[in-house]
């Protein structure tokens, strides 16, 4: 049912949230707790926050789970028509509406591991939107499951979901005060038992050129054309490493997105990326320095650079509060946990260092931001097991 709403978010919208039709999936979510019986409140972005009271004879640290409704912008989320493929037994999927589009064991190792399991896909003309539906979907069940069962204990519990992550603002209109728990885990990772306690830490960095303009006719010993000192300046920069392209793992990099503007005036604009922040000024240091070589071909030009922060590893925040990923890491729910690094950002890194710690949980989702997605009903099951043994594990304080 949530696959069927679209969610796409706007990158180019100004608005909270970046496209109003998010909301069509928050009025359905609200209307799922109205009718489990639990107390929320929303907000103008589209937020959904949720209240479990405690059923806890003690008092134990109040927690909270994350999911955002969005999709990616990358692949259209328009139309989605989601498929079962039931009791896989290792074949090829061939989508129906682009027989192109072949999800197969080879290219996703992962869909070996799931013999006798239901897949879900989209039908070949959109992505299915696992990202991170599949997140709202456990934490809708885990919740469903408290309402029907007394018996499994938890805290003070928060379900927080949210729009427009994936266009970087999935927490930028957060209320702390609503939300009103010690720390607690966003549900928006891959595979089966995947965890993540770190991440990149991001700025950005726009360098700006000032070049000379005259008329092309006479330009001779005059002209210094910022498009052409902007193309020097990103030829200049590494090839063989410090790039999307030539680094994995944690290495970092430096990634100009986007060049703008004509002969008297240009921009670049770059993300820069790395485990490790401090590393972040280097490379912007690097970057100055490779402008001013170039520009010492350019007399009468000149450039400024501007670095914004967006965010930060949440490894600096999670490494003073290691029993919140030692609730996660355990295997009583028959899950091994896989410890894993985020080559991104994500919407628990931010609430880490607005001071909820929060590392990063599995949802199933698979091949995301594409028409290959995929999950598996059985990997969702396990979620919502391992939120309900997160939760029991806080209660009994173990």
């Amino acid at each position: 049912m949530y696959a069927l709403i679209d969610t796409e978010a706007d990158p180019s919208s100004q608005t909270f949230p970046s496209s109003e039709k998010q909301k069509n999936l928050t009025s359905l979510l609200c209307q799922e707790f109205e009718d489990m019986g639990i107390q929320y409140v929303t907000n103008d972005a589209g937020y959904i926050y949720a209240t479990l009271p405690s059923n806890c004879s003690d008092a134990v640290p109040k927690i909270f789970f994350c999911a955002h409704m969005d999709t990616a912008p990358d692949c259209s989320g328009t139309y989605v028509t989601p498929i079962v493929h039931k009791n896989y037994q290792g074949q090829d999927i061939i989508l129906p509406d682009d027989p192109t589009i072949i999800i197969t064991p080879k290219k996703y190792p992962n869909l070996a591991k799931k013999l006798g399991n239901d897949i879900i896909t989209a039908s070949g003309m959109t992505l299915l939107g696992s990202d991170d539906k599949s997140g709202v979907a456990i934490i809708m069940d885990a919740f469903h499951q408290f309402t029907q069962n007394k018996d499994l204990k938890h805290g003070q519990l928060k379900a927080l979901l949210t729009t427009d992550e994936e266009i970087g603002k999935g927490v930028a209109k957060v209320d702390l005060k609503l939300l009103d728990s010690d720390f607690g885990y966003t549900l928006d990772s891959g595979d089966l038992g995947c965890f993540e306690d770190e991440n990149f830490s991001a700025n950005s960095l726009k360098l700006s050129i000032k070049g000379v303009s005259s008329h092309p006719g006479y330009a001779k010993g005059t002209m210094e054309n910022a498009i052409k000192i902007a193309c020097e300046i990103v030829s200049s920069l590494p090839k063989l490493s410090l790039s999307p392209e030539t680094s994995e793992k944690k290495e970092g990099f430096i990634h100009p997105t986007k060049i703008s503007g004509g002969l008297e005036s240009s921009t670049i604009d770059f993300i820069l990326r790395d485990f490790d922040t401090p590393n972040l000024d280097e490379y912007s240091g690097l970057i100055s320095n490779i402008a001013e070589e170039v520009m010492m071909n350019y007399p009468g030009s000149s450039f400024i650079i501007e670095s914004k922060l967006q965010y930060r590893n949440m490894k600096e925040v999670l490494k003073n509060h290691p029993h919140v990923s030692s609730l996660a890491l355990r295997e009583n729910v028959g899950v091994k946990p896989v410890y894993g690094s985020i080559r991104g950002g994500t919407d628990g890194a931010v609430l880490s260092h607005l001071g909820v710690p929060c590392p990063n949980l599995f949802a199933g989702e698979q091949a995301i931001h594409s028409k290959y997605e995929w999950v598996s009903v059985q990997d969702m099951e396990k979620g919502v097991e391992t939120v309900i043994e997160i939760c029991r594990l806080v209660c009994e304080k173990e």
